[in-house]
Order: C-alpha cells, then sequence, then structure tokens
C-alpha cells in the first residue's frame, strides 16, 4: 500500500472509530465504506474493514448486514489469492460483493494507477511457476 493510500485509509478508520464512539454508527459506517474502497487491495486492510463493518452491523442488529459481513470476511481470502476485487465496491451488504462501483470523484486520482488485472496477471504468474515447480 503506497505512502499517500494508506494515510487515507487511516482517516477513514479512525474518522469511523471516532463517529462509533458517540454512537454514530451511519457515519461510521460511511466511513468504512471509504476505508473499504481504499483498502480492498490489501489483505490486513481488507480484513480489518469488513471486521469493523461486522461491528457496526451486530450494534445495529442488522442481519442482512451482519451476515453479509461474514460471507464478505471469508470472500477475502480468494479474492486475495486470486487478485481481483471489484474496484469501487463500497464493502457493504446493500451493494452485490462482485459488482464494482465508479470511484468517488476524490479518491479517483488516489487509485487511477491501481490496476486490477495486473494484480490478478501478477498472481497467476507466481501460482503457475510454484506449480511448475513442484511438479518438475
Amino acid at each position: 500500500m503506497n505512502k499517500k493510500i494508506k494515510h487515507e485509509y487511516q482517516i477513514s478508520m479512525r474518522s469511523a472509530m471516532e463517529a462509533e464512539q458517540v454512537n454514530d454508527l451511519d457515519n461510521a459506517f460511511k466511513s468504512l465504506e471509504r476505508a473499504h474502497i481504499l483498502g480492498q487491495r490489501y489483505f490486513i486492510p481488507h480484513i480489518a474493514t469488513h471486521w469493523q463493518m461486522l461491528r457496526i452491523g451486530l450494534k445495529r442488529n442488522d442481519n442482512r448486514e451482519v451476515i453479509g459481513q461474514i460471507v464478505r470476511l471469508i470472500a477475502t481470502v480468494p479474492g486475495f489469492i486470486f487478485g481481483w476485487v471489484p474496484r469501487g465496491n463500497p464493502g457493504g451488504a446493500n451493494i452485490s460483493a462482485l459488482k464494482p462501483v465508479p470511484l468517488p470523484a476524490d479518491l479517483q486520482p488516489l487509485l487511477a494507477d491501481s490496476p486490477i488485472w495486473r494484480d490478478v496477471l501478477i498472481r497467476l504468474t507466481i501460482y503457475a511457476v510454484i506449480v511448475l515447480i513442484v511438479l518438475a
């Protein structure tokens, strides 16, 4: 994660925590959606964001969100292994976990040079090399 993305991710996570502390769960979740967009290509930030979304879902007694976040927490593993994530997806259960979403205007310059398919190709190449080494 480059420094600019990491900085914005940390700001969003901090904003979510601050909003949650004053029981402003709607704004906490909005901050987590922004953090999700920023961190979804990186395993630990992606997991951390969905974990926090699950916590907010539990506090809201929102069964749909809770189930959606449990599914998304599990899905982060194959998503990371294969390098594919739906670009711009805010991570909430109100939007399909597989649906790419246009990036918010303020995040477009920050994430412009983050091609998902490059990550997919790099990972598939690494896995192919590992398989060839194991089979050799």
